[in-house]
């Protein structure tokens, strides 16, 4: 079994991982900003119950794609990361945006109808997994909706060049979610129309058990 991650561990990878994404903010903006996850925004924005607007938190907002998607619907967005260079592109969009590290989170409770997190909630260790998403359990409103995207593995972590990440099977990251207070809506493995051993990525739509 891993050794625990110390406090002192925990702000030295997060630093890396955020001090990595500072650095090449510019070209991850150009390499990404035309991926197509028209999928995840139909999976997300379909679990969602109630009539329009919505009251959306972008959770790892990076430099804004998805804030400029769900705004140009009419919803009410708010980003979230924790790299200062993301945090002054993404609010270029006219979005508010707040600049907070994934492992210390300050959310208002039952803010949000929805949390999107794409391709974020992986760089959390596994150990503070439960911690994270009751936070964001608490920041849904009752039956709010949160939809992940996480590159799945074989239950490894550790740092891939300067970014930590956490590659969770299927079962694991979902008995840590239904442990946090949430229910499954649907999951399904991306690329879509590839075998499954050229879909890296892991989506999963949950939804904030009463109580």
């Amino acid at each position: 079994m891993a050794k625990p991650l110390t406090p002192t561990d925990l702000d030295a990878l997060a630093r890396r991982t955020l001090g990595h994404y500072d650095a090449v903010a510019e070209s991850f903006r150009a390499a990404t900003w035309e991926h197509d996850v028209a999928q995840n925004y139909a999976a997300f924005l379909g679990a969602l119950e109630g009539s329009p607007p919505f009251a959306i938190l972008d959770l790892g907002c990076g430099p804004g794609r998805d804030l400029t998607f769900f705004a140009a619907q009419g919803h009410e967005v708010v980003g979230l990361d924790g790299a200062e260079a993301f945090v002054r592109m993404a609010r270029t969009t006219g979005c508010e945006v707040l600049h907070q590290d994934f492992l210390r989170l300050a959310l208002p409770r039952g803010r949000f109808d929805g949390i999107f997190a794409n391709a974020s909630l992986f760089h959390v260790p596994e150990q503070e997994l439960p911690r994270v998403l009751r936070e964001l359990r608490d920041a849904l409103a009752t039956r709010g909706v949160l939809f992940c995207s996480n590159p799945h593995g074989h239950d490894h972590e550790g740092f891939q060049g300067e970014r930590y990440g956490a590659y969770l099977t299927a079962d694991t990251w979902s008995a840590h979610v239904t442990a946090a207070g949430f229910t499954l809506v649907t999951q399904y493995y991306r690329p879509a129309g590839k075998p499954r051993s050229e879909q890296p990525w892991l989506a999963t739509v949950w939804r904030r058990t009463p109580g």
